[in-house]
């Protein structure tokens, strides 16, 4: 077993939503991400848990139809079912912790 201190809040990628997996374990990877453009509307096979560990992001989802949101901040926590639609916002810029299955996102159509 090996052992890694990541510096979460302090991470930076050469473009938005540039990644570095930090773990991968039963069908899942943890990404961190830095990013300062909108991810686009998506649908995830899986479950999805986002964690902001810098700076502010809107996520906005869509559930029975209706069009949601909530700003996170670091600390909060976005846990999105399988085929719900969503997207993230980052308000300036922001670190986020994504767990997910890898190649689970699907683009859909902004309407």
């Amino acid at each position: 077993m090996s052992v890694a201190v990541v510096r979460g809040a302090a991470f930076t990628a050469d473009r938005p939503w540039g990644a570095r997996t930090v773990a991968a374990f039963g069908g899942l990877t943890a990404n961190l991400h830095w990013t300062n453009a909108a991810y686009p509307w998506h649908v995830n096979d899986g479950d999805e848990l986002f964690v902001v560990l810098a700076g502010a992001v809107e996520m906005q989802w869509r559930e029975d139809g209706i069009e949601r949101s909530a700003r996170l901040v670091a600390g909060d926590v976005w846990r999105g079912g399988a085929g719900i639609a969503h997207r993230a916002l980052p308000q300036g810029e922001a670190r986020v912790l994504v767990v997910e299955t890898p190649d689970a996102d699907t683009l859909v159509d902004a309407a």
